[in-house]
């Protein structure tokens, strides 16, 4: 059997998926390189990789896909976009290089998700085997996190809590859609941050990993200093959240699943999760349909715009005789209005 391993940090932005990376990471794991520099929103580092990052942001761009996008055919966009023959050799001859360095990754970017079916099958044509840790955290503290770090979205900061509700249940139940049948496992966010040694170790068994497994005194005590519990600066509740009732109750009764799966991974609550995938896609077409006559005034708008725009473009310029006023060229005489056209490139001399 191979030694290659490859774990997929996966989960909404603002879940803790960071320090789980870091901590395989600090654990010794590889994070491919170079990796995006840390900053405010994420002062101990993001633990991803620049080349990872890089690729998804062009084929999300490629299929008019958002990072955190609400709209439940996000997901068939991405999928044909990611299908082709030429992006998987891509991934492929990536991968290959990083298991030149080390038999034991990992891959961590929210955008991952959208992607899940090309890693997977760039990871099998390596001969490595496929983890996944999908990182949980409640809906309100990562919206509520996004809010405070990337700002508001839209006219309001309702408006904003809504997408970015409405795209966590979306991101979350594909994410469990994508990874079932295979090795994965579930960690809370709080969990990692009270006692990180309990899930972190434990996947280290679940999945084989021999950084994990083997690790020294000195890397537990490096962990031990990375993971901070004070980055858990945001603990917001619906009550600091304006979300229409209906979608904080499908927020809820998804957090409740997921929960349920992470408990134990039965038929029973992967097909309550399935059940939420329906009812969220047709609460989201409702909504679509109550906001049609609001695209079709934008897109009105718009295409007025453009025209305006490529009317403007195709004028010819106007003289400098014309940008005189009509009552000032009256006061001229004609012999002299003559000479002055000619001076100002109206009319050219024969």
């Amino acid at each position: 059997m191979s030694s290659r391993r490859i774990v997929f940090v996966v989960g909404s932005g603002r879940s803790g998926t960071s320090t789980m990376a870091g901590t395989l990471r600090t654990l010794g794991l590889h994070v491919p390189q170079p990796e995006v520099v840390a900053d405010a929103t994420n002062p101990k580092g993001f633990g991803e990789p620049r080349w990872v990052v890089d690729l998804h942001a062009e084929l999300l761009q490629r299929s008019n896909v958002q990072v955190s996008d609400a709209r439940p055919r996000a997901w068939l966009d991405t999928g044909t976009t990611s299908g082709d023959h030429a992006t998987r050799e891509r991934v492929t001859a990536w991968l290959e290089e990083q298991f030149a360095i080390s038999d034991e990754l990992v891959v961590k970017d929210p955008r991952a998700a959208w992607f899940l079916g090309l890693w997977r099958a760039a990871a099998d044509r390596c001969g490595a085997t496929s983890s996944y840790v999908t990182m949980l955290r409640p809906v309100t503290e990562v919206v509520g996190s996004k809010q405070a770090y990337y700002g508001q979205m839209g006219a309001g900061s309702d408006q904003g809590a809504i997408t970015r509700t409405a795209a966590w249940v979306n991101m979350m139940l594909h994410t469990e859609r994508a990874t079932r049948d295979q090795q994965r496992a579930f960690v809370h966010y709080g969990a990692l941050l009270d006692d990180w040694t309990q899930p972190v170790f434990a996947l280290g068994e679940a999945f084989d990993l021999a950084g994990v497994k083997t690790a020294m005194a000195v890397d537990i005590a490096d962990v031990h200093r990375f993971i901070d519990p004070s980055l858990r600066r945001v603990t917001a509740t619906w009550d600091d959240i304006g979300v229409p009732d209906r979608l904080r109750e499908l927020a809820d009764a998804t957090w409740q699943a997921l929960e349920d799966v992470a408990a134990d991974d039965t038929d029973e609550a992967r097909r309550r999760c399935d059940e939420l995938r329906t009812a969220y896609a047709a609460q989201y077409a409702e909504a679509e349909a109550f906001a049609h006559s609001t695209v079709v005034a934008q897109r009105r708008t718009a295409a007025a715009e453009a025209r305006r725009q490529a009317a403007a473009e195709a004028a010819p310029a106007r003289s400098g005789a014309d940008r005189v006023p009509h009552a000032v060229r009256a006061m001229v005489p004609p012999a002299a209005r003559q000479k002055l056209r000619r001076a100002m490139g109206r009319e050219r001399p024969s």
